[in-house]
C-alpha cells in the first residue's frame, strides 16, 4: 500500500520538520524531523517495513519493535486525521 496526501492537504517542510496543512478546516498538524522524514519515505513510495528498517538504521539504539511500532502509529494518525489516502 502507498500512500498520497489527500488533495486538499498541504505539506511544508520546516527547519525541524513538516507541517501539514488542512485546507478545508484550516486545522494543521506538526510533525518533528522523524516523523517528517518517515512520511516523505511512505509519500516516496517505500513500504512500512522498509521506511521502518530505513529508520532503525538511522537509531540502531532502538529497538526494531520500536521502529515498526512507530511507523504503524504514525500512518495510523494520518489515516484517522483523514490526511492520507491509501493509492
Amino acid at each position: 500500500m502507498s500512500l498520497a496526501l489527500r488533495h486538499d492537504v498541504s505539506a511544508t517542510d520546516t527547519e525541524d520538520g513538516m507541517v501539514l496543512l488542512d485546507e478545508i478546516t484550516g486545522r494543521y498538524w506538526q510533525l518533528n524531523g522523524t516523523g517528517a522524514a518517515i512520511l516523505r519515505a511512505l509519500l516516496g513510495g517505500a513500504t512500512a517495513r522498509d521506511t521502518a528498517r530505513s529508520l532503525g538504521e538511522r537509531h540502531p539504539d532502538l529497538p526494531a519493535e520500536r521502529t515498526y511500532g512507530d511507523v504503524g502509529a504514525l500512518i495510523d494518525s494520518l489515516f484517522a486525521a483523514q490526511l492520507v489516502v491509501a493509492t
